[in-house]
């Protein structure tokens, strides 16, 4: 062995390029994969004398040097302490240069318990200099190249932390700081950028300084610097400081009142608090004027991220507290907050960067690498932004998406009409269930995964921890993807989706039977395939070509494709009436834009101006503090009902949206309120309100207080709210009732029965043509009776539901939902008879729960349903309830099937077919007509064993949906429990395929 390699091989690190991928990184124990820079420390082989090399990821090395001594070995020099490095690329050698930097400017070291000293050689000795490492490698020659200090044993704690800190200083004296460089420039351009409001006037400020400088002889500090301390948001720290914690801190560092703080803090701004405070403290006085660098407060920054304890954070305030002016120590607050009061966001802040910045940012989200290409030519100094050349138009600017960095999802705007979905989408349309869970986003590199939420933070992990388990499995040859997807609950007993809400921890207990499941709606990255650029529904055959669904799990979302605005008229008409949210539209040629909203979504309260959405007259209960711009002024306020059965005052919603800044000022003297500051101890005896809703003021008398129109997507019950938890989903204030007052406004009583009839009475006539297939299968009906009317009228009742001013044609209210059922059996009021065997034509008026089976009574008592042998005695049940009365709900919590949906395929005779849904409605179950069995959960088939043509009929049908025989329905009727459906799946028969399978 030469003596080149064996000085190579007593190196402690060492640098490649993967060549397999199969190695796993020491750290995290993830694949270091094929082609990414590794590096390896050289540590003692537990097999032999000789040393073995752990390797690790890059990122991961630098985690580890953080966290170990001081005195631990760590890479100073590249050159010296780095066998291979002479074989890397330039560019992956700046690479690790900028980490190295990076890592020694910012990572904090604890004092080491042994005594290192520096052994500097005489003469031979190079020390590396900041400008070096920041440098790409085509300005650092071999002979430039610095050398490692030595280190011993034999020096105090003490010098190695000291030469630590002269080094760090040195460093800093070595970098010649600009004017561009002050905080006090950087300040000054956010006032100016905060006082102009056009999006163009901003961009055009910061723009100026970019290329002209303070000077205006050219702009010399750090572009990316600034625009990361522009954009606070983007940086990723994490500093676990909100506004009552800061407030503590610096009543402890000031050495003032908490309270008297805490006080001045409902004005809504901390930063002023502090500032405030600050000029008044006699413990520290602010600086006479700002010395500090943008790097010195992006340094603070950094290190305050670490930090956790009070204790530290205090200390680490006190070190930059007294060079700070009153001004600097108030922009830093800000910068901790996130919130630069400068209402300029990533679009203002890159257009001065360049053009295509900003779509660039969307997709990589990954600021300094598009601020870096965005900048003409390649980085040669550590002053790369020195001149106005900088920023000129640079040809390799390109939207790049990033695997295991989030991606802006893209989003949905309100569609008010079919009109105007058919104009936004006019080459046909994907048309999707509007799933009512929390939009995921799923990324997987190898056997690594991580999920976004819509505003691109990391999901809790016990909502998505067990899909690293399903996932592989959906996606068999999927190394590497990212997924669009929402995830929900579903109840695996009956196929359902359960309510939105339901993925918390606490709800465990409450939903024993669910799992969390994964609907899959768009694939933007595939196997090193970037799709973003692909149709809607390419991706969409990518989707549905790679995924095998796992039920209950992984789900490909349902969609039907529609090109005629009848067919998307009637669509939006089943699903409002089957209670669902709505549905999401996408043009099947739309590319994926993150960010933008073209696609379209379709909810009740969006169309026809709101005329379908829920409502109510409300009195304003309270009020809180409204933050930011709104701070130190009422902006959010309870609004609640009078309960006339207990005589007080029930809360039924917040709400925040609907005043314009005029009339909130005007509120704040019309407003009679008393100021009680959330104190639990202050609620007068008239409010019934739960603790997360004593708002900051109460009315002094709320017969006093003004009514409010109240408008919001649905009504829901969110339990928080004491009337009976009813709540208002999204809510709005669309106007004030002048016209009334809390005696003519919504009573509790009102409230319940809008609840109750929430999606009942939809006026379909308002989307859909007297001609359209929905009204003819009304019409159909002509033995039925017919569904309660309403006249509607542009003015309100005085239960404060709203009206709506009929058409002139005589419109249909279609009357189901997930909150109530119809008040008789409108459906099928000809088959009343027949299913109770013709011995009864009055129709059914009443409704019990007899030993769990739902059982309906005429007016005189007779049973009209029952299980064979379980016929229930003549005579009203002691329990026995109007037909009105009845709720989904209800029909869930007391039945055997609790409202599944269950179709039944073609083949049984005319009498079995009648007995089968007979028993179907005693269990409790929703039988849906052929136009709506693609909502089917259960698949009733007359035999066990059936032709795959029979399979090919049910092509609308959900994948998920469970084919059984009728042996399963005998079983779940004679337990009274609901089967499992695999142990009664239909079998296909030996034209379909050879193999002995089940279908479910």
């Amino acid at each position: 062995m030469s003596d080149e390699e064996r000085s190579e091989e007593e190196k402690p690190f060492a640098v490649e390029r993967a060549k397999t991928g199969r190695a796993k990184c020491k750290k995290c124990k993830c694949p270091i994969e094929r082609d990414a820079i590794r590096v390896a420390k050289l540590v003692a082989n537990p097999f032999s004398d000789g040393k073995m090399k752990a390797w690790h990821h890059l990122s991961c090395l630098f985690e580890v040097f953080a966290k170990q001594r001081a005195s631990t070995k760590r890479i100073d020099d590249p050159e010296e302490d780095v066998s291979g490095w002479s074989e890397l690329s330039d560019e992956d050698k700046a690479t690790i240069l900028r980490r190295i930097e990076e890592f020694e400017n910012s990572s904090p070291f604890k004092t080491p318990k042994t005594k290192p000293v520096a052994n500097r050689p005489p003469s031979g000795s190079k020390k590396r200099k900041a400008t070096d490492v920041a440098a790409t490698t085509d300005d650092i020659s071999p002979e430039k190249k610095p050398k490692k200090a030595e280190r011993s044993d034999s020096t105090s704690s003490d010098d190695a932390s000291s030469s630590r800190k002269k080094t760090s200083e040195k460093r800093r004296k070595q970098k010649k700081t600009t004017k561009d460089d002050a905080f006090q420039e950087f300040q000054r351009v956010c006032r100016d950028i905060a006082k102009v409001d056009a999006y163009t006037d901003k961009t055009a400020v910061l723009r100026k300084m970019l290329v002209n400088g303070s000077e205006g002889d050219g702009f010399k500090s750090d572009v990316k610097l600034w625009c990361r301390m522009l954009l606070p948001g983007t940086a990723k720290r994490v500093y676990n400081l909100q506004s009552k914690q800061l407030v503590k801190l610096f009543s402890r560092l000031l050495l003032q009142s908490e309270n008297e703080m805490l006080e001045h803090l409902e004005q809504g701004d901390v930063a002023e608090t502090i500032r405030t405070f600050f000029e008044r403290s006699a413990a520290l006085k602010p600086a006479q004027r700002s010395v500090l660098t943008i790097q010195e407060v992006d340094e603070f920054l950094e290190r305050l991220s670490c930090l956790t304890k009070e204790d530290e954070q205090v200390h680490h305030f006190r070190s930059i507290v007294p060079r700070c002016t009153a001004g600097d120590l108030k922009m830093i607050i800000r910068l901790i907050k996130h919130d630069l009061r400068i209402n300029a966001g990533p679009k203002h802040i890159l257009a001065a960067v360049h053009q295509d910045a900003y779509e660039a940012f969307q997709t990589s989200r990954d600021l300094d690498s598009v601020v870096e290409r965005c900048l003409r030519g390649s980085w040669k100094s550590d002053e790369p932004s020195s001149s106005s050349s900088s920023l000129g138009p640079s040809p390799d600017v390109k939207i790049k998406l990033s695997l295991m960095t989030p991606v802006l999802p893209m989003l949905a705007e309100a569609c008010k009409s079919v009109e105007m979905a058919m104009k936004k989408c006019p080459n046909g349309m994907l048309a999707e269930v509007k799933y009512d869970g929390e939009r995921v986003q799923v990324h997987k590199k190898g056997n690594e995964f991580r999920y976004f939420s819509r505003s691109l933070k990391p999901v809790l992990p016990h909502k998505v921890n067990l899909f690293k388990n399903y996932i592989p499995e959906a996606f068999p040859d999927g190394d590497d993807l990212i997924l669009d997807s929402e995830i929900l609950m579903i109840d695996t007993t009956t196929g359902q989706p359960l309510p939105f809400g339901t993925l918390g921890v606490h709800k465990k207990a409450e939903f024993k039977d669910a799992n969390a499941c994964l609907f899959v709606f768009d694939c933007i990255y595939y196997n090193g395939d970037v799709l973003l650029h692909r149709s809607m529904m390419e991706r969409r055959r990518i989707l549905s070509k790679r995924i095998t669904e796992i039920p209950n799990r992984i789900m490909l979302s349902e969609v039907k494709e529609v090109h005629k605005s009848q067919d998307l008229a009637e669509m939006i008409a089943r699903v409002l009436k089957m209670g669902l949210e709505g549905l999401v539209l996408k043009d099947i040629r739309s590319k994926y834009e993150p960010g933008k909203r073209h696609w379209l979504k379709v909810k009740k309260d969006y169309l026809c101006d709101g005329a379908m959405a829920d409502s109510a007259d409300l009195v304003v209960l309270g009020a809180w503090y409204g933050t930011g711009n709104k701070g130190g002024i009422m902006s959010i306020f309870l609004m609640g009902c009078y309960d006339e059965d207990h005589d007080d005052w029930v809360t039924v919603t917040k709400v925040h949206t609907g005043h314009d800044d005029a009339t909130l000022a005007m509120l704040q003297d019309q407003l009679d309120m008393v100021k009680i500051g959330k104190d639990p101890s202050k609620v007068p005896f008239w409010l019934r309100a739960n603790k997360p809703m004593i708002p900051d003021f109460v009315a002094r008398d709320p017969k006093k207080q003004p009514v409010w129109e109240i408008t919001g997507a649905e009504f829901t019950n969110q339990g928080v709210h004491t009337a009976d938890g009813i709540s208002i989903r999204f809510p709005r204030v669309t106007r004030i009732r002048h016209d009334k007052d809390w005696s003519t406004a919504t009573s509790l009583n009102s409230l319940r029965r809008l609840f109750k009839r929430s999606s009942e009475s939809i006026d379909l006539g308002l989307l859909l043509p007297p001609s359209s297939e929905c009204e003819r299968e009304s019409d159909d009906e002509q033995d039925s009776p017919r569904l309660e009317r309403k006249s509607k009228s542009s003015s309100k009742r005085n239960d404060g539901s709203k009206s709506i001013k009929k058409n002139s044609s005589p419109s249909k209210l279609f009357r189901k939902s997930k909150d109530s059922v119809r008040s008789d059996s409108t459906e099928r009021n000809n088959e009343e008879n027949s299913l109770s065997g013709g011995e009864h034509a009055e129709r059914a008026k009443f409704y019990a729960f007899v030993n769990g089976d739902y059982i309906e009574y005429t007016g005189a008592g007779i049973p009209l349903n029952w299980i064979e042998g379980r016929k229930p005695r003549d005579g009203l049940p002691p329990d026995a309830k109007p037909l009105s009365n009845l709720t989904i709900n209800e029909l869930k919590s007391k039945s055997v099937l609790k409202s599944t949906t269950v179709s039944l395929a073609p083949g049984f005779e005319n009498g079995k077919e009648k007995e089968i849904r007979r028993l179907l409605k005693t269990l409790g179950a929703k039988v849906l007509n052929d136009r709506e069995r693609f909502a089917s959960a259960y698949v009733v088939h007359s035999c066990e064993e059936i032709p795959s043509s029979v399979v090919r009929e049910f092509e609308d049908v959900a994948k998920a949906a469970r084919h059984v025989s009728v042996s399963w329905l005998e079983a779940t009727a004679s337990t009274s429990q609901a089967q499992p459906a695999e142990q009664h799946a239909v079998q296909l028969v030996a034209d379909y395929c050879s193999c002995p399978c089940l279908h479910r």
